[in-house]
């Protein structure tokens, strides 16, 4: 019975935050008991989380490895001025394989689905209706908190799994497809060929408002589909999401938004890449050195997130200053020509950008040449002017 369960470590939200950690620790530290708490009937809602191999550290691959259900050699950007074919392994990973796998992972006992959380603290978690779970420490990874105390874009999408009529003749994931209409600010069409007849494709919007208008985007996606030739036969999944670009604010503010003593990781912890809403890289990284602690009460854990938490602060802050260029440098009509020159640099550096690992000499590269903006507004939009 949950109302006198006790633990060594609770983990609140089972998303790829929390699944991580837990499945991490399982490997790394099975002497430990654990509590995956979701609130959802399955671990890792509904969704589709895809990064390039390059992403994950050798040494941290384990742990992604039974993840994936989908690899491609390769990718593909297509922009009004050029498209381009890139190498590399791409991988995707489906929430119901995620599922699976923490449920194969994770004794019984171990794990919680269908159940809401009323109050957290360092040690301790209420649960609606099923009573007070203590523990030696506790990991909040709800997602993200209060975002008041962030300046913030807004990355928002529509992502739909059609089964075709006839094959798609796709090869390799179409990253993003910005020879679309430019609406809402920078758009770019997402596309993965699953198999010969099955195509996901998201529709995505880096927008300065956060609404999301489901029914006219899953309708856009019908029309592209309609302009590649691909006849649609039926919709056999949907999702959904608005995450924050964050460009400036105060991670202090925000950290006590989400429970000023609670450790925390995921995107409560602003432990996600500011300029692309990414956030698997970071996700196996702060699971990998959770992991390879030895305290787990409910202060070391804190001391230790909250130090993570403001590495990563400090270490994004040129991804940071690129976000502030983008949306307030750039009329939103025109944001796709910062993407579409970024994708002429070389395959390594992208790799790097999208790892969260950019070189100082990738940020001058980055910067240097002709902007693909005025620079009176570029630098405007840096000075918050």
């Amino acid at each position: 019975m949950l109302e006198k369960r006790t633990c060594d470590l609770a983990i609140i939200g089972g998303g790829l935050a929390g699944g991580l950690i837990a499945l991490a620790l399982r490997r790394r530290r099975p002497d430990l008991e654990l509590l995956l708490i979701e609130r959802g009937e399955t671990f890792g809602g509904n969704h589709i989380w895809s990064y390039f191999s390059s992403d994950v550290a050798p040494e941290h691959r384990w742990l992604t490895a039974p993840l994936v259900t989908h690899g491609w050699s390769g990718h593909e950007v297509r922009f009004p001025a050029h498209n381009r074919q890139l190498d590399g392994i791409y991988y995707s990973i489906e929430s119901d394989r995620f599922d699976e796998v923490i449920r194969e992972q994770l004794l019984e006992r171990m794990r919680v689905t269908g159940v809401e959380v009323a109050s957290v603290t360092p040690t301790a978690v209420a649960l609606k209706g099923h009573g007070r779970i203590r523990a030696g420490g506790v990991i909040d990874c709800r997602g993200p908190a209060d975002t008041q105390a962030l300046d913030c874009g807004w990355q928002k999408f529509v992502g739909q799994l059609l089964e075709l009529e006839e094959p798609h003749g796709l090869k390799h994931p179409i990253i993003m497809d910005a020879t679309v209409d430019q609406k809402d600010g920078y758009r770019f069409v997402y596309c993965l060929p699953f198999t010969p007849t099955r195509m996901f494709v998201e529709d995505t919007y880096y927008s300065n408002q956060p609404d999301l208008d489901r029914r006219r985007i899953a309708q856009r996606i019908g029309e592209y589909a309609a302009a590649q030739g691909w006849a649609i036969t039926r919709t056999l999944r949907e999702e959904s999401g608005v995450l924050p670009v964050v460009h400036g604010g105060d991670l202090e503010a925000y950290w006590k938004a989400g429970g000023e003593r609670t450790a925390k990781a995921g995107a409560r912890a602003a432990l996600f890449h500011p300029m692309t809403s990414y956030s698997l890289p970071d996700a196996v990284r702060t699971a990998m050195a959770i992991a390879e602690l030895d305290d787990f009460s409910g202060d070391a854990l804190h001391r230790f997130t909250r130090n993570l938490a403001g590495d990563h602060w400090r270490g994004s802050a040129f991804y940071r200053m690129l976000g502030k260029m983008l949306f307030g440098g750039a009329k939103p009509g025109e944001r796709y020509k910062i993407f579409e020159r970024f994708y002429r640099l070389s395959p390594d550096l992208i790799l790097r950008f999208y790892a969260g690992q950019t070189t100082s000499a990738d940020k001058l590269r980055i910067l240097s040449g002709k902007p693909p903006i005025p620079i009176s507004h570029a630098l405007r939009a840096i000075w918050g002017k």
